[in-house]
């Protein structure tokens, strides 16, 4: 598993020297952009608008917008000794807390954690102690010259850090507009929509959960490769759309579900081989 980040995570006086590897991958099919005459891939090129010529690597500077037009110009070298000043800092878990304390709305992405030379034993009673206290800490890192608040918890065996945003990066759910101030369900709607929840209710099983675009892309892309013409994709029945009443709805939904659960297992039950004849 490639190595992305190298350094080290302490706690107390106990210092861990650690390697952080990506824990997920992007599957996202990446598609091209061609020139639909001749099919050759478009080239994005970087032109000021004002000299109207295409600029290099060497001829541009970055630097931050603080008002419409107006800008301050940061230096590589100085953005570089900021970057090295902040990295070389020890990642440190300054707070231990529960993990249900942490809405999932903070989670960005998770790294594991491997130890580095010489950090087994306090890669070790790091992960034994968050075992044994059902907690997890709360560190700081520099990653990609962003300084990111990270959480470290055990995953099978393994000690993950997660990053997570801080509460400033996080938009208030009060700004979110059309919200209903008040509840106006009848408790007969809402036994019925719990019910309905109770019937769909099933223990998490990552496993059976798949992305049915990208199979479907994967396998058109496929079959246009060998020249054959574009496959139809399989679609479910579709869900009547004449259901308006509330109740209704949810009555119809309980049917279904009803309906459903004896399909399931039926498919998943074999065929009982045919009896042979009995000859005369």
């Amino acid at each position: 598993m490639h190595t992305m980040w190298k350094g080290s995570i302490s706690f107390g006086l106990v210092n861990i020297p650690i390697k952080l590897h990506a824990a997920t991958e992007d599957k996202d099919i990446s598609l091209r952009t061609l020139h639909k005459e001749c099919h050759s891939p478009i080239k994005y090129e970087k032109v000021c608008p004002v000299c109207q010529k295409e600029v290099g690597k060497d001829d541009i500077v970055r630097a931050f917008e603080y008002t419409k037009g107006k800008f301050v110009v940061l230096e590589d070298d100085e953005l570089e000794q900021l970057k090295k000043q902040n990295e070389e800092k020890a990642v440190e878990i300054v707070d231990f807390v529960k993990i249900e304390e942490i809405d999932p709305i903070y989670f960005n992405r998770s790294y594991y954690m491997s130890p580095n030379d010489g950090g087994i034993k306090a890669y070790s009673l790091l992960r034994q102690a968050l075992k044994e206290s059902n907690k997890v800490g709360i560190a700081k890192i520099i990653i990609r010259s962003k300084e990111q608040m990270a959480v470290i918890r055990v995953v099978d065996n393994t000690l993950v850090m997660e990053t997570i945003h801080y509460p400033d990066e996080v938009r208030p759910a009060a700004d979110v507009p059309n919200i209903p101030a008040n509840d106006t369900i009848v408790k007969k709607e809402i036994d019925t929509a719990v019910l309905l929840i109770d019937q769909l209710t099933s223990t998490f099983d990552p496993t059976k959960y798949t992305d049915d675009y990208r199979t479907a892309l994967l396998e058109l892309i496929e079959s246009k490769k060998k020249g054959q013409k574009a496959i139809s994709a399989t679609t479910k029945e579709p869900v009547a759309n004449n259901v308006t009443d509330l109740m209704e709805a949810l009555q119809a939904s309980i049917d279904r579900t009803k309906h459903e659960e004896p399909e399931k297992k039926k498919t998943t039950r074999k065929k009982a081989a045919p009896k042979k004849k009995k000859q005369a």
